[in-house]
C-alpha cells in the first residue's frame, strides 16, 4: 500500500500542474528529441539517441511518481480560527536559544518541503517535534548536527 501524501490546497496544484505539463509539454519535447536524434544514424553508437532515451525513461518515472501521489494524496484542510496547536499547514515562530534568533517555519507535507523558503516537513526531526505543540512550550530536537532547543513563540495560518 502506497504511503499517505499530506498536501496543501496550493501542493496539490502545484503536483497536478507538474503532472500536466509532464504528460504534455515534456512528452512532446522528448519524442521530438528522439526524432531529431533517429536522423543521425545508426542507434548503437547514437549519444544523442542514448540520452533523449534516459530523458524519456527519466520523465515517465517522475510521472508515474506524481500519479502514485496524486491517488494517495491527503488534503490538509485550510484553518478557520486561530490555530491553537502546531499542524501540518500552520506558521510556526520560534525561537533558537542556541542561535539566539527567532525563525519561521511553515509545517508542509514531505512533498511540499523546501528549507531554504522555510518550508519544513512534518517527517523532518524539527517538524515531527513541533506538531501538536502549543505557543510557550519548549522542544528538544534531535538534528544531525546535534540536539537544538526552540521555544514556540507564534502559531498562524
Amino acid at each position: 500500500m502506497a504511503k499517505v501524501i499530506k498536501v496543501t490546497n496550493d501542493g496539490l496544484k502545484k503536483l497536478q500542474e507538474e503532472l500536466e505539463q509532464l504528460k504534455t509539454v515534456g512528452r512532446a519535447e522528448i519524442a521530438e528529441k528522439i526524432k531529431i536524434a533517429r536522423g543521425y544514424g545508426d542507434l548503437s553508437e547514437n549519444s544523442e539517441y542514448d540520452e533523449a532515451k534516459n530523458e524519456q525513461a527519466k520523465m515517465e518515472a517522475r510521472i508515474n511518481d506524481l500519479e502514485i501521489m496524486l491517488k494517495n494524496v491527503e488534503i490538509i484542510p485550510d484553518i478557520k480560527g486561530a490555530a491553537k496547536k502546531v499542524r501540518v499547514g500552520v506558521k510556526v515562530k520560534v525561537f533558537d536559544t542556541d542561535f539566539d534568533e527567532e525563525c519561521e517555519y511553515k509545517i508542509v507535507g514531505s512533498t511540499e518541503a523546501d528549507p531554504l523558503n522555510n518550508k519544513i516537513s512534518d517527517e523532518s526531526p524539527v517538524g515531527k517535534a513541533l506538531i501538536g505543540k502549543k505557543v510557550g512550550d519548549e522542544v528538544l530536537v534531535e538534528t544531525p548536527s546535534g540536539e537544538v532547543k526552540l521555544k514556540i513563540l507564534g502559531i498562524s495560518k
